[in-house]
């Protein structure tokens, strides 16, 4: 898990996987499947990044009509593992609704739910979001809960049976970074389920600085779909990830308001 004595030296290649409901993944970075020219674009970040998981917006990408180009002619769901989420609902009936539909289609019971409160900010509402996780929750789901970056509503999640939390960074699409980092860091501490960073991430060293926070990992779609290079990003986020991850395994130094040299000024010549 996340906590660990930061005195047991740690490698590149150390065993670090991490855990959902029971399942392991050794990638900490989550790609959307939004956005993309084309599936085989998407295929093909997907392919870069290392992703083991993708989202899937039930509403929006065709995994079920055989008659129209489909996702899953280029992202192998038997090897990459689908996230549907619930991308366009504004309230708990419509969430709830989308992923029996998404169980009944694929059989999918580990889910990621988003409530939005309004189209402008995209921000959750929280008061939904929260009942739409205990009916989830009580029809055997495992829900991965899109949410504000509150440390209080990440623990009422938690109790409701939420398998992961994901605070949003910022607004979703906006590429700003994570606008917050002691709530992101306040969420981490108390949780015991993991925490991924959801929304907000633009680039590079967004996806590091959470993972420096001590994220279990990073999801993102527009940060990558909208790059100049899809791609390249793919590949610069997977990167990312790995060595937010490892700084944050390996203990950064602690910071200091004044100088202090490299080399002892005593004895100089």
């Amino acid at each position: 898990m996340k906590r660990m004595n930061i005195a047991t030296p740690v490698t590149a290649n150390a065993d670090d996987s991490w855990s959902v409901a029971g399942r392991t993944f050794r990638s900490r970075l989550i790609v959307g499947t939004g956005k993309y020219k084309d599936f085989a674009q998407n295929a093909a970040a997907v392919e870069a990044s290392g992703a083991e998981i993708v989202t899937v917006a039930v509403r929006r990408v065709n995994v079920s009509d055989p008659k129209a180009p489909m996702l899953t002619d280029y992202i192998d769901p038997k090897k990459i593992t689908y996230l549907p989420n619930t991308a366009g609902c504004f309230d708990a009936d419509s969430a709830v609704r989308t992923l029996r539909l998404a169980r009944e289609a694929g059989g999918w019971d580990l889910v990621k739910l988003e409530v939005l409160g309004e189209a402008r900010t995209l921000y959750p509402d929280m008061r939904e979001t929260l009942k739409a996780t205990e009916t989830l929750v009580r029809e055997g789901f495992k829900p991965m809960v899109y949410c504000v970056d509150d440390p209080i509503a990440a623990k009422q999640l938690e109790e409701a049976g939420a398998v992961a939390i994901m605070p949003l960074g910022a607004p979703i699409g906006s590429g700003l970074g994570i606008q917050n980092r002691v709530t992101i860091r306040l969420i981490v501490e108390g949780a015991g389920v993991p925490v991924l960073v959801d929304a907000g991430v633009g680039t590079a060293s967004d996806a590091a600085v959470a993972m420096e926070l001590g994220c279990d990992g990073v999801l993102m779609n527009t940060a990558i779909a909208e790059a100049k290079d899809p791609v390249a990003m793919a590949r610069a986020m997977k990167l990312a990830v790995e060595s937010g991850r490892l700084a944050y395994r390996a203990g950064r130094m602690g910071q200091r308001r004044y100088a202090d040299p490299s080399s002892p000024l005593a004895g100089l010549i």
